[in-house]
């Protein structure tokens, strides 16, 4: 009897600690709410259409008045690159970049090209993980930015290619206990609303202008917390009235739904 008593106790137990592990694991929120100084780090998905880190910052100043994104909100990209090929020791050093002391909140964008063989998938997990711990090591907070998937004409196009984007890219988020930002489902899900929408550049892999946009609105929701709908910031008139609004809610639908 005693030997039954104890094995029960220690299934509770047991039942107790893997409940209380999962809720530790967080791909939706970061230790500070409102982080300020923030850096974006990737590759020329980032930096195409005059940078992501551009518009979202120009969106935070809209949001939040005396807030100055461009002493705050920077970006490291190198073409072509993985999570590997980054020098994370180097970024993270204080005033290593203008002269910001220390980020509040680092984002990891990962190689298109990662997600399309379990060596390569390993490969993006190990680093993701080395990353991170670097990231936190310091205080930070880290956030893994989803890349959407390629779309015709592009030689690795697949319609599943997103599934295993999302599963890879959230996979890594709850190994790490880090924010995972859903710019490629929402990519995913402006394409099922509005088929004719345009956010990829002709070659299948590059987001065009609008793509930018909608990945801007993503993160900036992500972050905050706060629902996008309503920003008037549209590049100068660059993006229509109707196109910014389609975008911004989408961002808000694909946040929404991902995380909760």
């Amino acid at each position: 009897m005693k030997k039954i008593i104890f094995m029960f106790l220690l299934n509770i137990f047991t039942i107790v600690n893997i409940s209380a592990s999962n809720h530790n694991v967080n791909i939706n929120h970061i230790k500070n709410s409102n982080p300020e100084n923030i850096l974006f780090i990737g590759n020329s998905y980032l930096y195409y259409n005059d940078s992501i880190h551009n518009h979202f910052k120009r969106m935070v100043e809209e949001r939040n008045p005396g807030y100055d994104g461009s002493s705050s909100v920077k970006s490291a990209t190198i073409g072509g690159s993985r999570l590997k090929h980054h020098d994370l020791d180097h970024l993270l050093e204080s005033k290593a970049i203008s002269l910001v002391d220390q980020f509040d909140l680092v984002i990891l964008q990962g190689g298109s090209g990662e997600s399309l063989s379990t060596k390569d998938r390993e490969e993006f997990f190990k680093a993701a993980k080395k990353h991170i711990n670097k990231i936190k090591s310091i205080g930070a907070d880290a956030a893994l930015y989803m890349i959407h998937a390629y779309v015709k004409p592009h030689k690795s196009y697949s319609p599943t290619l997103i599934r295993v984007i999302e599963k890879m890219y959230t996979k890594a988020g709850k190994d790490n206990n880090a924010l995972v930002i859903p710019v490629g489902l929402a990519f995913e899900n402006a394409y099922n609303q509005k088929p004719t929408i345009k956010l990829h550049k002709i070659d299948g892999t590059h987001p065009d202008i609008l793509g930018t946009y909608l990945a801007a609105c993503v993160v900036y929701a992500s972050i905050y917390k706060d629902n996008p709908i309503g920003i008037s910031y549209d590049y100068n008139g660059a993006i229509n009235s109707e196109d910014k609004l389609f975008l911004q809610k989408i961002a808000h639908q694909t946040v929404q739904k991902y995380f909760n």
